[in-house]
């Protein structure tokens, strides 16, 4: 049927949709874009305000670590001030002593404090009454002792330990040394073998002579490998960060002396990375590429 002239056209159902939906998609089109941009500003507010915050958290830490750094420093000048005076005999012995435990608190881990503690232990030697000279010398002891625990807690968790017991009576009667149980090893994947000799004892100032075979073990298509033998005088005042062994592949060992009886004296051997040393145990240059190198090619 022809269509007459000037009668409107009926529209279809799409293009009824069509004039319905342009403005609502207009509509949907302007709310997602404000969205975004709400959605936007808060994730940049947010990240600005957690940029800030790790700002102020750092000045603080370093403003913290600043004056930490300037009272340990007084700590540091005073106390050894008190030591380095004319004669190192400014203050009583009692004051000395708490001056020691006071830098074995806050730099053990740096400091080579067995000088100090010889010349204490030089100083109480002089006392005539027993009861006193008694006392000052296990309060030396008794600071070595939490020093080297301290350190060695530290160690074990990077490292591997062993234990062995020295027979003081036996070691009497054998001039040439006894030797301990062997032991080995293995930090880092990499495998040693220990060879102990109590070789002295001397009751007098409870030190006892080793000497210490390492050697490490390779494949078993190499030769012999090679050892690193030391002799060494070891006692309550050599601390194992301080007083040890340097290794290959940046690794250390110590012997350290646990207890002294009269008829027997414990040591504990630790093996752990040369990281955990003390600050002055620095690695050499050589060790620092050989790590690095290890570390790219993994």
């Amino acid at each position: 049927m022809a269509e007459v002239p000037g009668t409107p056209q009926r529209k279809d159902g799409w293009e009824k949709a069509k004039v319905i939906l342009e403005p609502v998609g207009g509509l949907l089109t302007a709310l997602a874009v404000a969205g975004l941009g709400y959605y936007g500003s808060r994730v940049l507010e947010q990240r600005q305000t957690i940029d800030s915050n790790s700002r102020l958290y750092s000045e603080l830490m370093s403003k913290r670590e600043e004056s930490e750094s300037a009272l340990r420093k007084d700590m540091f000048n005073s106390i050894i001030g008190s030591f380095l005076q004319r004669g190192g005999e400014s203050g009583s012995l009692d004051s000395r002593i708490l001056n020691l435990e006071l830098l074995t608190q806050n730099f053990h881990e740096s400091l080579d404090l067995k000088p100090l503690f010889l010349h204490l232990e030089r100083q109480v030697s002089k006392i005539k009454i027993p009861a006193e000279h008694d006392d000052y010398l296990n309060r030396l002891e008794t600071v070595a002792r939490d020093v080297t625990r301290k350190q060695m807690w530290v160690l074990e968790e990077a490292g591997k330990k062993f234990e062995r017991r020295i027979d003081l009576d036996s070691l009497r009667n054998n001039p040439g040394g006894i030797e301990l149980d062997n032991d080995t090893l293995a930090v880092d994947e990499i495998k040693r073998d220990f060879r102990i000799v109590a070789l002295q004892a001397d009751p007098r100032s409870k030190n006892v002579k080793i000497r210490l075979e390492v050697r490490t073990l390779g494949d078993s298509s190499q030769a012999a490998p090679e050892a690193n033998v030391v002799e060494f005088w070891v006692g309550f005042f050599d601390f194992p960060m301080i007083d040890n062994i340097r290794l290959s592949h940046d690794q250390r060992c110590s012997v350290v002396l646990t207890e002294y009886e009269d008829d027997s004296a414990d040591i504990t051997i630790l093996e752990f990375p040369g990281s955990h040393a003390s600050l002055k145990e620095k690695p050499y240059f050589e060790e620092i590429l050989h790590n690095l190198q290890e570390h790219t090619g993994k």
